[in-house]
């Protein structure tokens, strides 16, 4: 492939498959590339590792919360809107507030989630086993990262469908599937925008439930939420709204994505599934490798304070960069052969959970959640395969799998 080649905005080229072709290119011949934008400024792609977490480590000159985080240039009311998300504050605010939620999001709260996860999963799996067949991505993959959130911050069974659906509406905001009107759906935050309706749904819902959780408090995180204080300070009710957002499009969408980008990279790779199948003490390294090769994130956006310069080449103040994470996750110079899907890579040091400032908050709640869901595919389902071909999302956001028609050995349910 040529560099003349490379368009990093082509959705069609997203929705075959991850770039990695494009990805390789630009690390070898431009790291540091300039991507002309139809209807935006233009950016600078960052393809290395190294790069990548530079840029991560230094929000005071490469500033999340300036333009925000996504690719697609946003207006004035987004970029405002978007401010309001942790993901996109620089310190100190992001510090601050990140210290907040953590006094509520503690290890132990996440720890205790375990037994529980656990029995999610049989559940989970108890449901089609039967079968012998299903859509992998709804009935496998999607589940369960919206049953923990859901237990976490109490919301009631009655109501996690139309949460699942409307998370899926605004992370598939490039997805013309997605919308009724079959066209992408308009993220800008005009008065009568889809932006702006699904926005409104979801802070209507947080809103009900902070009120359930300071009426009826419980042992969960929406209660830790609203009682946690930092310099005497509580999140107020649009902080609290703003965090159920991100916490349902962080923690649910992208760990749905990681599972089913995980069992494809398995099914590419029988030998590999076998191995793990054989030895489960693999199963933490095969969740990171899963992880690595694939992850659930294409792109975030940095936007330059000051004149910087990256491999040589100068940026002026407020260039817009996107940062491409897996292509540094399968950068030469990072990883020992880096195309091979290695579930016994040791060390993997990959940037799936971003790095730096804005390292996954949820990282080890994610993490458990893979290895429980895979030790119980791996434990109780035989013969996986493909009945189809897979249907993944039109973005450059987020590197995500519609549907997965499989077929497998039918089996017995746990109970």
């Amino acid at each position: 492939m040529n560099l003349s080649d490379v368009n990093l905005n082509d959705l069609d080229v997203f929705e075959s498959g991850c770039p990695h072709e494009m990805f390789a290119t630009l690390r070898r011949e431009a790291p540091v590339f300039w991507q002309e934008e139809p209807g935006g400024p233009g950016y600078w792609a960052i393809t290395k590792y190294d790069d990548l977490k530079y840029i991560s480590r230094h929000p005071k000159q490469f500033s999340n919360e300036r333009r925000g985080v996504m690719l697609r240039e946003p207006d004035p009311n987004t970029v405002a809107f978007q401010q309001q998300i942790m993901l996109s504050m620089d310190p100190p605010r992001h510090h601050q507030y990140r210290s907040l939620v953590n006094k509520a999001f503690t290890p132990r709260m996440v720890n205790n989630l375990r037994p529980r996860i656990r029995q999610m999963c049989v559940e989970i799996v108890d449901r089609v086993i039967e079968k012998g067949e299903c859509d992998f991505v709804e009935d496998l993959a999607a589940p369960l990262p919206m049953l923990v959130i859901c237990e976490l911050m109490g919301i009631p069974e009655e109501d996690r469908r139309h949460v699942y659906d409307i998370g899926n509406k605004m992370v598939g905001f490039d997805d013309p599937e997605y919308h009724a009107d079959g066209k992408p759906l308009d993220m800008t935050l005009d008065e009568n925008s889809d932006g702006t309706k699904y926005a409104a749904e979801m802070f209507l819902y947080a809103a009900k439930l902070r009120e359930k959780a300071i009426a009826h408090p419980g042992e969960d995180l929406a209660t830790a939420l609203v009682n946690a204080e930092i310099e005497g300070r509580k999140l107020t009710p649009e902080e609290f709204n703003f965090f159920f957002l991100l916490l349902l499009i962080a923690g649910n969408e992208t760990t749905r994505t990681v599972t089913s980008n995980g069992m494809n990279s398995l099914l590419d790779h029988p030998g590999q599934l076998d191995t793990l199948k054989k030895d489960l003490s693999l199963l933490d390294s095969a969740v990171e490798e899963i992880l690595r090769f694939s992850p659930a994130v294409h792109s975030f956006r940095r936007t330059t304070t000051e004149t910087v310069e990256v491999r040589g080449q100068e940026l002026p103040e407020n260039s817009k960069l996107i940062l491409w994470y897996p292509s540094a996750n399968r950068d030469e110079d990072a990883f020992a052969d880096p195309e091979k899907f290695d579930i016994r890579r040791s060390p993997n040091d990959h940037v799936a959970f971003g790095y730096g400032e804005h390292y996954c908050l949820g990282a080890n709640l994610a993490r458990m959640e893979l290895q429980e869901i895979f030790r119980e595919l791996v434990t109780r389902i035989d013969g996986m395969e493909r009945t189809g071909p897979l249907r993944r999302l039109r973005s450059n956001f987020i590197n995500g799998v519609k549907e997965m028609q499989v077929k497998f050995t039918p089996g017995p349910v746990a109970g």
